[in-house]
């Protein structure tokens, strides 16, 4: 087992290394294979005011008439060691991990991606929570019950989730729970550690819409799961020894089962983490997905990198967790 973590975390830290190489020639390499000069691209790390000595003064402080090379040492020294910044009336540090500077808005990316941060968290764990528990439920009671009112109305709320986006999902909620009935209060971001009831409250909604969609997706991967494993000889000499029909179920077959849901929940949390861009966009909650959507609007190219590298950091991470869960759910990962 020890020697399997040690694989797959050398794996996630050379993914790590590929992902920050594959995202400094986008965003440096790129765009001057297609046709950008040295001036355009320092252009986008200039502020409102473009002048031709401020856009000079930026090529010569970030080094891009310099060789490739010597630009992506320096975008990983930042990283890994931090960077002083000289954003033309004072210097300004930049500690380990350093994301960049946008000189757009006066603020490290670091800085602002840790205010944005705990927003897309509890907008993605609590979603989770919510579309694991109900989708998997959902789906051994459908494979339990085969043909039942139980499988028949199970699968056809699953269809309905699968088919409605959240951007369709979100403003009927709101319309129905906060503005006809009052039942919730406007979705907002209230801080877990200044009042964790009213965070509850104020995420309730947006983690419905969220979840919704997703949940239906388990469901129906869970009931197929199900029903292929209870058909199973082990699952037949189970229940010859005589073992109770609720050992049978959740210590043999679902656990069987969980191995496809341990993989795309892995995947989807993952992708939440990196931002949530729909649910934020609806429910208007400064977090990631919404701040990277704002950057792009105005090209501020140091917060778009520093955003794709949070998003794919936590995707290889909640890879690195599915593929350390399989060694507890399937002991045969552990012997491959």
């Amino acid at each position: 087992m020890v020697t399997y973590i040690i694989r797959r975390l050398f794996a996630a830290v050379v993914l790590l290394f590929v992902i920050s190489m594959i995202t400094f020639f986008i965003f440096y390499v790129f765009p001057r294979l297609g046709g950008q000069t040295t001036e355009s691209l320092a252009s986008q790390f200039v502020g409102k005011t473009q002048s031709p000595q401020a856009i000079e003064g930026v090529i010569h402080r970030f080094g891009f008439d310099q060789p490739i090379w010597v630009q992506y040492g320096r975008f990983i020294k930042g990283i890994f060691l931090g960077y002083d910044y000289d954003t033309g009336t004072q210097m300004a540090h930049c500690y380990a991990p350093c994301l960049g500077y946008s000189f757009k808005t006066n603020t490290l990316v670091s800085t602002s991606i840790a205010q944005w941060l705990p927003v897309t968290v509890s907008l993605a764990i609590g979603a989770s929570i919510l579309w694991l528990i109900f989708g998997v439920s959902v789906g051994v009671a459908s494979a339990l019950r085969k043909g039942s009112f139980i499988d028949r109305a199970g699968m056809i709320t699953a269809l309905i989730g699968v088919s409605l986006p959240v951007y369709f999902v979100g403003p009927l909620l709101a319309l129905a729970f906060v503005v006809n009935w009052h039942i919730f209060p406007d979705p907002d971001y209230v801080a877990f550690t200044s009042n964790p009831i009213s965070w509850f409250t104020h995420m309730l909604l947006p983690w419905i819409a969220v979840a919704f969609g997703l949940a239906a997706l388990y469901a129906r991967l869970t009931r197929v799961g199900m029903l292929d494993t209870m058909n199973e000889d082990f699952i037949r000499t189970a229940r010859a020894k005589g073992l109770p029909e609720r050992t049978v179920i959740f210590k043999h077959a679902l656990r069987a089962a969980l191995t496809p849901i341990v993989t795309i929940f892995g995947m989807d949390l993952g992708f939440a983490l990196g931002g949530v861009v729909l649910a934020e966009q609806v429910f208007n909650l400064p977090g990631i997905g919404r701040e990277a959507v704002d950057a792009v609007n105005q090209s501020d190219l140091p917060v778009i990198m520093g955003v794709t590298i949070v998003a794919s950091a936590f995707i290889v991470l909640a890879n690195l967790v599915v593929d350390l869960l399989y060694g507890v759910v399937d002991p045969r990962v552990r012997v491959s």
